[in-house]
C-alpha cells in the first residue's frame, strides 16, 4: 500500500483523512522536531522511506523550515515522492522551480480561501476609509472619538477600488464592494473573460494606480512580484489614497510605503501580511489610522476545513488518477 506523509497539523478534517485514504494509503505523521531529523527520515531505511506524496501546511516550517532547494533535493532523491499537496492558496514557502526541475508536482488550494480573504480585505477597506480601528481604540481608551475627525474619513460609495490581480479572491472582493456601490477597476496580466461588465479592465498597472482611491493587492509572491508596488508605483497614486494588502508582505516595498504615510501621500494602509512575519515593523504602529491584522485572512473554521479537505483531495486524486486538479500555475502543461 502507498505511504503518504502529513507534514503539518490536521485540525478539522480528521474524519475526511480516514474517508479519503482508508484502504488506499498508509498515513504517516511527520514527527520530526527539526530539519536534520526530517532529512534523515527521508533516506533509505528512514522513518519516511517509501513516501509517495506529501500533504504540507505552513505550520510545519516551524520545525523543518520551508521546502527550499535542499529539502526538494532530498524529496527527489527518494525516487518515490512525486506530489506535494500544499494547504494554502499562496505557496511561496515551496521552491516550485526546483520541484519542476526534479519532476515533483505541487498543488495548492485556490478557491477555498476566496471568501475569507475577500471579506478580510473588505474590512480593511472600510476601516481605513472610516478610521474605525482608530475609533475603536479611542473608545477603549476612554477618549470618545478623540482625535477622530470627519474631515479625514470617507464613505465607500462612489470611491474607486483598484484590484491588482483579479483571481478568485479579487473577484469575490469586487462583488462585495459593488454592493455599496464602489466603482471597481482591475489590472491583471490578461483581461478576465468571466468578470462582470461593471468590473472595468484598465490596460496598465500605471492606469490602475492613477485612478484608484483604494488599491487592493491580490498577486502571488514570486521573484518578479517582490516590491511590485514600490516608490514609483505609490507616488503614481492619488495623494490621500489607501493601500490594502491581504496577499504577501513582500509584494510592497515597506520602506517606500512608510515614507508615503509619513508625508501624507498615503492616508492609511490596511495590512494583514508583512515582509517578516510574525514581526511587524514598529514604525507602522506610529500611524493610528492604519488597520493592522496578524495574518488572519483565512482564520475561520469554515475556510480552514475546506482548505484541508481540498489539499487532501488533491493528494488522493494523485494516488488514484495520477494527478490532482489544482496544480500551481507555473506547472500547468509542463509536467
Amino acid at each position: 500500500m502507498a505511504r503518504i506523509l502529513v507534514c503539518g497539523d490536521i485540525v478539522w478534517a480528521h474524519d475526511e483523512v480516514k474517508q479519503l485514504f482508508n484502504g488506499l494509503a498508509d498515513v504517516v505523521r511527520m514527527d520530526s522536531p527539526d530539519r536534520a531529523d526530517f532529512l534523515a527520515g527521508l533516506k533509505p531505511g528512514g522513518k519516511y522511506h517509501g513516501i509517495v506524496g506529501i500533504y504540507r501546511h505552513n505550520d510545519s516550517a516551524a520545525r523543518v523550515g520551508v521546502f527550499d532547494k535542499e529539502i526538494i533535493g532530498a524529496l527527489a532523491a527518494t525516487g518515490t515522492i512525486r506530489w506535494i499537496a500544499h494547504n494554502g492558496a499562496g505557496y511561496d514557502q515551496i521552491d516550485v522551480q526546483e520541484c519542476t526541475a526534479r519532476g515533483i508536482r505541487v498543488s495548492h488550494t485556490p478557491g477555498a480561501v476566496d471568501d475569507a480573504t475577500a471579506t478580510t480585505a473588505l474590512f480593511l477597506i472600510i476601516s481605513c476609509l472610516r478610521h474605525f480601528a482608530w475609533g475603536e481604540r479611542s473608545a477603549r481608551e476612554g477618549k470618545w472619538k478623540v482625535p477622530i475627525s470627519s474631515a479625514r474619513t470617507h464613505d465607500l460609495t462612489g470611491r474607486t477600488l483598484g484590484i491588482l490581480g483579479l483571481g478568485g479572491i479579487g473577484l469575490r472582493l469586487a462583488h462585495l464592494v459593488h454592493a455599496f456601490p464602489m466603482r471597481v477597476i482591475y489590472y491583471s496580466r490578461r483581461k478576465v473573460a468571466h468578470a462582470p461588465e461593471w468590473c472595468e479592465y484598465v490596460g496598465s498597472m500605471v492606469e490602475l494606480l492613477r485612478q484608484s482611491d483604494v488599491l487592493s493587492l491580490h498577486v502571488p509572491l514570486r521573484p518578479d512580484t517582490v516590491h511590485l508596488v514600490g516608490e514609483r508605483e505609490i507616488r503614481t497614486m492619488k495623494r490621500g489614497s489607501v493601500i490594502v494588502n491581504t496577499a504577501r508582505g513582500k509584494v510592497i516595498d515597506e520602506e517606500a510605503m512608510i515614507r508615503a504615510l509619513e508625508d501624507g501621500h498615503l492616508s492609511s494602509v490596511g495590512l494583514d501580511v508583512y515582509p517578516d512575519e510574525p514581526n511587524v515593523n514598529p514604525r507602522l504602529l506610529e500611524f493610528p489610522q492604519n488597520t493592522l491584522l496578524p495574518h488572519m485572512g483565512t482564520e475561520t473554521q469554515d475556510s480552514q476545513r475546506e482548505m484541508e479537505v481540498r489539499a487532501l483531495t488533491n493528494l488522493r486524486d494523485f494516488l488514484v488518477k495520477g494527478s490532482g486538479k489544482d496544480l500551481v500555475p507555473e506547472m500547468r502543461g509542463k509536467l
